[in-house]
């Protein structure tokens, strides 16, 4: 991979969801990257890298890749001094992607080691690279639980849904710092929720919107190998049986805190409203990638019966009571969700005025039935993403 860059945007989180596709954007548009990374026990950096260009079908563009070893941790990114002065010479801005985003408090530790102590090293190296701007990747709800229409202003927060909110909250305020104090631009990209491409449904991370799609296809796989036991003489399993339409009827109901929706953005949508963002940032901002038209779990749940082919999914509202009875499939189907059961009904709703100006009022599409379909069906194809690099 190129060694002789003359100008580059450093990328830091290439081998990510977000970060990956920002970095075949980029790469298409003509730019040259300083990707810095590190590398697997099983595999290089490089190889990481080159496994994605392949799935993006952009192989021929290797050249216009740098790929370093680094440790955001460490004081010069752990790279040699030699090298580190000449990465600094080559690169005129950062994008800053990589994050853990892990919801969960017992990887409390894990997650700020690394969406905050790794901010250490690529400051410092944004500063002795004299840089001109610096884009960070956020999230929507960096805004925390205590609004419900979330502006576009740094995040005064208290509370939090989970730690990685807590966490991109807390790294937005040190990058404004350091940049403020620096005279580095920054701009804060938020994205909401992001699923796969919603034209062909390609992805290569399958959670958020795919959990509850993929908890429901378990949990049917589970009752239609009972039901088809013995030739499948079984008629019935906990009141779950296959209809006269030929659908599986499964009683389960989904419990959520409250009404509410589901802020969905497309990745083609995120790629190229960033895209602009970074091209046509002249000053420090902040920019919120959702959508105006929140999907609402109702809808969500009727796509998921149609695609699925499953009856019996009933949405309630509120806490069950200690003595409600909970059938298996329900109990199981809560323990997936845990996580996400949060964004199922949420009530925020975000202000697009600055996004609306840098992107020429880019909108993502409306979440239709053809897309989540489409976006379902490549997610089965590849298994989840247990094939993902496989299929292209």
């Amino acid at each position: 991979m190129s060694d002789n860059i003359k100008s580059a945007k450093a990328l830091t989180g290439a081998t990510g969801f977000l970060g990956s596709h920002l970095m075949a954007s980029l790469l298409s548009n003509g730019y040259s990257i300083v990707i810095l990374g590190r590398s697997t026990k099983d595999e290089r950096l490089h190889e990481r890298i080159f496994r994605l260009l392949h799935w993006f079908g952009i192989e021929s563009l290797v050249n216009q890749i740098t790929c370093v070893e680094a440790d955001l941790t460490k004081d010069n990114l752990g790279i040699e001094d030699e090298e580190y002065s000449r990465l600094c010479s080559i690169v005129d801005s950062v994008i800053h992607c990589a994050s853990d985003t892990s919801f969960a408090e017992s990887k409390r530790e894990k997650v700020m080691a690394a969406n905050i102590g790794g901010l250490k090293g690529i400051l410092e190296f944004s500063k002795h690279a004299n840089i001109d701007i610096f884009h960070y990747i956020s999230t929507a709800y960096a805004a925390g639980t205590g609004e419900t229409y979330c502006r576009e202003v740094p995040s005064i927060a208290k509370t939090f849904t989970n730690v990685y909110e807590e966490s991109k909250a807390g790294a937005e305020k040190i990058i404004s710092l350091f940049c403020e104090k620096n005279s580095i631009k920054l701009s804060i990209i938020r994205p909401s929720i992001v699923y796969g491409d919603s034209r062909t449904g390609r992805s290569i991370k399958f959670n958020a919107l795919y959990f509850p799609v993929h908890s429901m296809q378990s949990i049917k796989d589970i009752y239609l190998k009972d039901l088809n036991i013995n030739g499948g003489k079984k008629a019935s399993i906990h009141g779950i049986h296959i209809d006269k339409d030929g659908y599986l009827f499964l009683p389960l109901k989904i419990y959520l805190h409250g009404k509410g929706s589901i802020n969905l953005i497309p990745v083609d949508y995120f790629v190229n409203a960033a895209l602009k963002i970074i091209e046509n940032c002249p000053k420090s901002g902040i920019f919120n990638l959702t959508t105006n038209s929140p999907t609402t779990f109702e809808t969500l749940a009727e796509y998921n019966e149609q695609f699925m082919k499953v009856r019996g999914v009933v949405i309630g509202y509120g806490k069950p009571s200690d003595n409600t009875l909970r059938n298996p499939a329900e109990e199981l189907f809560d323990r997936f969700i845990v996580p996400y059961r949060p964004y199922l009904a949420d009530n925020r709703r975000f202000d697009r005025t600055n996004t609306d100006l840098a992107t020429d009022n880019l909108n993502p599409p409306e979440f239709t039935y053809e897309i989540f379909k489409t976006c379902m069906e490549y997610a089965i194809g590849v298994n989840w993403g247990a094939s993902i690099f496989t299929i292209k």
